[in-house]
C-alpha cells in the first residue's frame, strides 16, 4: 500500500486510538481529487467528509459578484466538513481540489456516530475546529493588513507545508484567486521573490529555493497558524498516540 492510499497519511486518522482506526477502516473509501473538483457547494447539504492524504482542499467564500478568495486550506493535517458535527450541517463556503490527489472519504452519517461517543474522535476533533478557526481569523486578518509579498509568502509556505517537495503546481492565475488580488500583483511579487533567489517559477511550477528566506519575508500569520497547530494537534490528551509531526519546521 503506497502512502498516498494508507490512512495514517492523513494526521487526524493518525492520532486516534487504533481500535477507532479500525472500527472506521471499512468506512473509509479511497478517492482520487483531481484540480478544481467541487467537493460541496456554498450552502449544499454535507453528506460526507474528506480527509485527504496527498490533496490540498481550499474552502472559498464566494461574493454576489462572483469573485472569490480562500478562508482556508486542508490538507492531510486535517478533515474538510467540520459543519456535520458542529450541528450546521451546511456552510456558506466551496469546497474545491487546489492540488489534486487523493484523500479518504467517510459518510458524514458514520461520522457522526462516531462523534457522538463523545470519546477521543470527539476532542480530537474539536481541537482541529479550533485550529482550523484561527487559520480563518488569520486570514483574514492577513488579507486587511498585510501586503500582497507577505500574503503570498505566508500561502506558499502553508502551501509548501503539506507536500512531500518544495514544487507546487500552481498558476498566477489561480493564486490570485486564492488571495483574492490582481492578477498582476501576483506576477510583479513572484519575479520579485524570483529575482531575489527566494523561489523559482516556470510555466506554472513554482519552486521554493530558499525556505528559510521566504519565511523571513512572511507575515507573522503564518508562525501564529503554525504554532496553534502544533499546539491544539500535537496534544495527546485525548489520544493515546500523538500525531507524527513530519518536520519541524511544519506545523503538519
Amino acid at each position: 500500500m503506497s502512502e498516498a492510499t494508507y490512512p495514517k497519511q492523513n494526521y487526524l486518522l493518525s492520532a486516534l486510538p487504533e481500535d477507532i482506526l479500525e472500527r472506521l477502516l471499512p468506512h473509509l473509501e479511497l478517492i482520487s481529487m483531481p484540480l478544481g473538483q467541487v467537493l460541496h457547494e456554498s450552502g449544499g447539504q454535507l453528506q460526507h467528509v474528506y480527509f485527504p492524504t496527498t490533496a490540498i482542499l481550499s474552502m472559498h467564500y464566494i461574493m454576489e459578484s462572483g469573485a472569490s478568495a480562500e478562508i482556508a486550506g486542508v490538507g492531510n493535517e486535517g478533515v474538510l466538513g467540520i459543519s456535520l458535527f458542529m450541528g450546521g450541517n451546511t456552510t456558506p463556503s466551496r469546497a474545491i481540489v487546489q492540488t489534486a490527489g487523493k484523500g479518504f472519504r467517510l459518510k458524514g452519517r458514520l461520522m457522526m456516530e462516531e462523534f457522538n461517543r463523545a470519546g477521543p474522535m470527539m476532542r480530537l476533533l474539536l481541537r482541529y475546529t479550533q485550529a482550523l478557526m484561527t487559520q480563518m481569523s488569520q486570514t483574514a486578518v492577513c488579507n486587511r493588513h498585510h501586503s500582497v509579498e507577505q500574503q503570498l509568502c505566508r500561502w506558499l509556505l502553508l502551501t509548501l507545508d503539506r507536500l512531500p517537495s518544495n514544487e507546487l503546481t500552481m498558476t498566477q492565475e489561480l493564486i490570485a484567486g486564492m488571495l483574492g488580488v490582481r492578477r498582476e500583483s501576483i506576477t510583479e511579487t513572484a519575479v520579485m521573490l524570483q529575482r531575489e533567489g527566494l523561489i523559482s517559477y516556470r510555466r506554472g511550477h513554482i519552486t521554493v529555493v530558499d525556505r528559510v528566506g521566504l519565511e523571513q519575508r512572511a507575515c507573522e500569520c503564518y508562525d501564529v497558524v503554525k504554532k496553534e497547530f502544533n499546539r491544539l494537534l500535537s496534544s495527546a490528551e485525548a489520544t493515546q498516540s500523538q500525531p507524527t509531526i513530519r518536520r519541524t519546521d511544519s506545523y503538519l
